[in-house]
């Protein structure tokens, strides 16, 4: 089932005196519920300005997005929808809450809880939906107190207090360490079968790409220059960027960034 439909989405960013600067050129792409779709890159190519297309915070020069059909990103469904996992977990929280604040701020703002005691529960059960415990313990501490990884599933957590049915993951590991970085793909995994969710996976890493992804779209200065399931993209690529991005991958482990 379609969930979201991208079509020929241009972001130009305006410039002083200067000609606008194109960051994506017509880039189409359609996100469907239960599967995930990876966008490779390296830095600069226009992965990041995509994502924040898709989740408001870039308004588009031109093209439509279309959830279930429709344009409706200037709505609250579209809002409550469609959900973004920011690279930097510590930046992406703010460290004067605790915890149970920045769960609660979501559920109570889209409608998902009633304040209180169904608040609480609420906050203990995204928690537990993220390995996260002891939940009452996890909810009285602040960002500061936890390990780069414990933040992130926090991040994921607050993602899903809306009860999303598009989840935007821009480089969600990219800033962890190694030896945990499966553990972070692996959940969204899950929560991606559990939740149904369709998922866009935002990164320059091959190894994971073809690991937990469906399909892969390779872009480059703007453009989406290849696209396919993720073996034949990645083991068997057709264009000079990919074959490029394929032979500077680390070839030790599936993690290495």
């Amino acid at each position: 089932m379609t969930t979201l439909e991208v079509t020929d989405l241009t972001v130009d960013y305006r410039r002083r005196g200067q000609r606008p600067f194109r960051a994506v050129d017509r880039v189409s792409f359609t996100l469907r519920a239960g599967r995930t779709l990876a966008l490779v890159g390296q830095s600069g190519s226009g992965k990041s300005t995509v994502v924040r297309a898709l989740s408001r915070l870039v308004r588009p020069t031109s093209g439509s997005i279309r959830l279930d059909g429709r344009n409706r990103t200037s709505g609250r469904d579209y809002r409550r929808a469609v959900q973004m996992v920011f690279q930097d977990p510590f930046a992406s929280l703010n460290p004067a809450h605790d915890i149970a604040h920045h769960l609660r701020r979501p559920l109570l703002a889209t409608g998902r809880a009633n304040g209180g005691r169904d608040a609480e529960e609420k906050i203990a059960a995204l928690l537990r939906s993220v390995n996260l415990t002891p939940e009452a313990d996890i909810a009285r501490k602040r960002p500061h107190e936890l390990s780069g990884g414990q933040r992130q599933r926090v991040a994921i957590a607050r993602a899903l207090a809306p009860e999303p049915r598009v989840l935007l993951a821009d480089e969600p590991v990219s800033m962890l360490d190694v030896s945990i970085r499966l553990e972070i793909l692996g959940l969204l995994d899950r929560l991606r079968t559990e939740r149904e969710l369709a998922v866009l996976y935002v990164t320059h890493d091959l190894a994971t790409a073809r690991h937990f992804a469906d399909e892969v779209m390779v872009m480059y200065r703007g453009e989406i220059v290849e696209r396919g399931p993720s073996d034949e993209v990645i083991l068997r690529p057709k264009h000079e960027y990919t074959r490029r991005l394929a032979a500077a991958a680390p070839r030790s482990g599936r993690t290495a960034s």
